[in-house]
């Protein structure tokens, strides 16, 4: 009987440990997004193009081209998120409705098409293929399916 309550006990606290470990990694991705908010738009945009000139192998014209559409993506971001955080703190956040939500993935979507057709006139053949298969990657939940691949 002692052997199985010794038993149950460090079942018990491996469990407790494990789920410890599982929050502490949650916590790194988060203050890696606090890290990323606290950026301007334009050190985003230069970090992305950067990764982007690592990944692609950008020349300098294509760099500032893609510069300035990074740029461009990230402050309308910056503003977005200042927009959500002034009505959650406001408390006059509410669920958009149904229209709202449809005109909000109409215009994402829009952007997107635009980037894509921007993309493609700077980029060559192999970098755009390359650029494609990387947001190909990410899915429609960005880097939550990145990280899992």
């Amino acid at each position: 009987m002692k052997k199985l309550i010794l038993i149950a006990l460090a079942f018990v606290a491996l469990q407790a440990t494990a789920q410890e470990h599982k929050k502490s990694h949650k916590k790194g991705e988060h203050h890696k997004r606090m890290a990323m908010a606290e950026l301007s738009a334009n050190e985003i945009a230069t970090l992305q193009t950067k990764k982007m000139t690592l990944i692609l192998d950008l020349n300098e014209s294509q760099q500032k081209d893609i510069q300035k559409i990074n740029l461009k993506n990230a402050a309308e971001r910056k503003a977005h998120m200042a927009e959500r955080k002034a009505k959650k703190e406001a408390g006059t956040m509410q669920k958009p409705t149904a229209e709202e939500r449809f005109d909000m993935q109409n215009k994402m979507l829009d952007k997107k098409i635009a980037t894509k057709a921007e993309m493609k006139k700077i980029l060559n053949s192999d970098q755009y293929e390359k650029w494609q298969k990387m947001h190909a990657k990410m899915g429609p939940k960005g880097k939550h399916k990145k990280k899992r691949g």
